[in-house]
Formats: structure tokens, sequence, C-alpha cells
């Protein structure tokens, strides 16, 4: 029976059934089983294979929308039954927003939940963010990156003033910043000195990752 949810539920993910998905939850916490290696053996991989699908083109981004939404409800229902001194460890922690004079936010909120979804401890500032904002944010957050999204060319200038800012301040080596957004490309962020580009919503949780890692690799 166990088995047999634990398929269930992936299934459902795959296919972004979230009813399907919650309902397989819920029984998988009854039966006793430990959320945490659900998540991490279970849910985990399955998230990452409807990314592959993407990827090669098999699944549109509706589909991948669905199964993060899937898997941030089923997360909520597993975690919700996790004892306070039993917890999975945050890959990292990410703020995200859109640039100043900019509110268009659908791409950065799958950004977001895809990063939620991903491990990623994720503080969203939202739309139409100034420079300090940002950097006020990642100082109160504890940050390791702080991703800038931007969709009109007009409003991109402001993913280089935040990082004139964090020059200025003397800030620069306390964060990797990224950007992302219809407005940018690889070439603009090399040019304004960011720490990587995120082609798609399914590149920035594999940028980040490696962000974070050669951070840490640094330090040590």
């Amino acid at each position: 029976m166990n088995e047999d949810a634990i398929e269930v539920l992936k299934k459902a993910v795959l296919d972004g059934d979230e009813d399907t998905a919650k309902k397989a939850a819920e029984q998988i916490v009854k039966s006793g089983l430990d959320p945490i290696e659900i998540i991490q053996k279970h849910i985990s991989p399955t998230l990452k294979l409807v990314g592959e699908k993407y990827e090669c083109g098999e699944f549109f981004l509706t589909n991948l929308m669905l199964s993060a939404e899937a898997v941030k409800s089923v997360t909520s229902i597993l975690l919700s039954k996790v004892s306070g001194a039993k917890s999975i460890e945050k890959a990292g922690k990410v703020v995200i927003g859109t640039v100043a004079g900019d509110i268009h936010d659908i791409g950065k909120n799958i950004v977001s939940l895809l990063l939620q979804v991903s491990g990623f401890d994720v503080s969203d500032l939202g739309s139409d963010v100034v420079s300090m904002k940002f950097l006020e944010g990642a100082e109160r957050f504890n940050a390791d990156v702080v991703g800038l999204s931007a969709l009109m060319s007009t409003t991109r200038t402001a993913q280089k003033e935040f990082l004139d800012l964090l020059e200025g301040l003397k800030k620069r080596v306390n964060y990797q910043v990224i950007v992302g957004g219809g407005a940018t490309t690889k070439e603009w962020s090399h040019d304004i000195g960011a720490d990587g580009y995120a082609e798609d919503a399914v590149q920035a949780p594999k940028l980040v990752t490696k962000l974070i890692a050669n951070r840490k690799t640094i330090k040590a």
C-alpha cells in the first residue's frame, strides 16, 4: 500500500495533477513513512525528470508550472508532519524580484517557485523593486544569491545599477548576483559583471546550485 501511494504521488507530480498528489501525500503521512525521505528520494527526482522533459521539448511551460505547484502543495503537507528537530537542510538562500520600473512578474514567479521546490529558501520581493530594497532584503535574509528579473529593455539597466550599488558600498563580494528575464542575455550578464544568467526558469535552480557550491568551495 505504501509503495502504491508513492507511485501514485510520483505520477501525479509528473502529470501536474495537484489534487491527486495531495491525496497521495496525505495517505503517505497517515502510513507513517518518513516525509523527508519521500521528498529527497522520490519527489525531487521526479521534479528533475519534469525539468528534463521540458528541456527536450516533451513538456511545455504549463506542464512545468503544474508539476511545480503540485510539488509545493505536497511538500507543505509532508513537512507539516515533521518535528522541529528534524528538517531538510536548505540548499541556500535566494532573494529574488523584478527590478524598478518593471511590473512584469510571471516569469519571476515561476523561477521563485522552482527554486523553492528545488530546496532553496526564497524571499520574493515582488516587482518594481529599487536597488536599495534588493540590498536591504538580501542583508535581512542573509542571502547567498540575489536574482534580478527584467522583462523590458528600458528597465534592465536597473540590474547594472544594483551591481554598481554593491561595488560602491564594497559589498559586491557578499552576494552572487544572477540576472534573467526577456530583456537580458548572456552577453548582457557578462557586460555588467553579474555572476550568472538563466536563460529560462528550469536553468535557474541549476545555476544557483552551481554558484553556491563554488562559493562554499572558495570559502573553504
